[in-house]
């Protein structure tokens, strides 16, 4: 008779463990209830699964908190990590699990363009919405926070496309921006032509930033960077009007004039010799490349026709005509000095 009875108690429990186990996996199964459009979750920090669980279970996508809480407790999981998660139509439950453990956060995009500096990057920063705002943060705080030893951390920044998680800082995504720019122009000088009249690697980055600033155009970057490599060679000022305007700061309303030509200033290289103490932009690749391989010829000189690209003259009575053909007597309505 005891025999019998443990058996029966066996099969029983046996049968509800089946049941228990069925019911489990099917909760684990069942589908979410989100919309077509599809379900954006936000796990703060410092969150839990459980705490998501009741959350998603009062906003009416989790149909029943307790077989997710049951099958983690039972299988020691659980661990999840803080972003944002989107999820479609159809995911179950044990999907919803899957992807909290795995990160599978949704990641977001800012493309920092050749060229500008980075003034102009903190208020692209600025300007989103889902990236973690750090007020008060200018260029100075950028190069002390970064260990940038230069006085300013202009330049020191590649131009690409990053990717960010909502909630990362600013900060973050300079960082990453900072040491690309490291890694890229040591590479890059490694390389270099011989001859350069650059001092160091920091030198280069100021020439590339000029370059950058004087043309857009693929095919012109070398003849340039040949024209300011000549004149740095012959002692010559570089008298490039990009320099000058970044030195005027916010005093630059888009017009230069002669009395800023004539002003003194470190970034005035109408009136310094060399080049000026820091790069005026953030360069792209192609810019330091061509500041490092610059072409070979005579130009000393050029002038922009307008169209976006530029005349090249390797005497001063050649330039001047130029000035007189494009600048003077034949300036365009829809005159602009960069390629579209």
């Amino acid at each position: 008779m005891l025999r019998r009875l443990v058996l029966i108690s066996l099969v029983l429990s046996a049968i509800a463990l089946g049941i228990a186990w069925q019911w489990l996996e099917q909760g684990m199964n069942k589908a979410l209830t989100i919309p077509n459009d599809g379900y954006t979750l936000t796990v703060p920090a410092g969150s839990n699964l459980n705490q998501l669980a009741v959350q998603l279970e009062a906003e009416g996508v989790l149909p029943d908190v307790w077989p997710l809480k049951i099958f983690t407790r039972l299988n020691n999981r659980g661990r999840i990590r803080a972003g944002e998660y989107e999820f479609a139509a159809g995911v179950t439950v044990m999907g919803l699990l899957e992807k909290l453990e795995s990160g599978d956060i949704k990641y977001y995009q800012i493309t920092f363009p050749e060229g500008l500096t980075l003034n102009q990057w903190l208020l692209l920063l600025q300007a989103r919405e889902n990236i973690r705002p750090m007020p008060g943060l200018d260029a100075a705080g950028v190069g002390a926070a970064l260990g940038i030893t230069s006085t300013n951390p202009e330049g020191w920044f590649a131009p690409d496309t990053y990717s960010f998680a909502a909630g990362d800082s600013a900060l973050s995504v300079l960082r990453r921006a900072h040491q690309k720019m490291q890694a890229q122009l040591a590479m890059l000088w490694q390389s270099r032509a011989p001859g350069l009249p650059y001092e160091s690697p920091y030198e280069a980055l100021i020439m590339a930033s000029i370059i950058e600033k004087e043309t857009g155009a693929v095919g012109e970057r070398a003849a340039i960077a040949g024209v300011f490599v000549r004149r740095l060679r012959k002692g010559m000022r570089l008298q490039t009007d990009p320099t000058v305007i970044y030195g005027l700061g916010e005093d630059y309303t888009g017009n230069l004039r002669r009395k800023h030509l004539s002003s003194p200033s470190p970034y005035n290289t109408y009136r310094i010799k060399g080049l000026p103490p820091t790069p005026i932009a953030n360069p792209g690749a192609a810019a330091i490349e061509a500041a490092l391989h610059p072409a070979e010829g005579q130009a000393l000189y050029f002038v922009a026709k307008g169209d976006g690209g530029h005349y090249f003259s390797n005497s001063l009575a050649e330039h001047q005509r130029a000035v007189r053909q494009y600048q003077i007597n034949q300036r365009r309505k829809d005159y602009r000095s960069s390629p579209q």
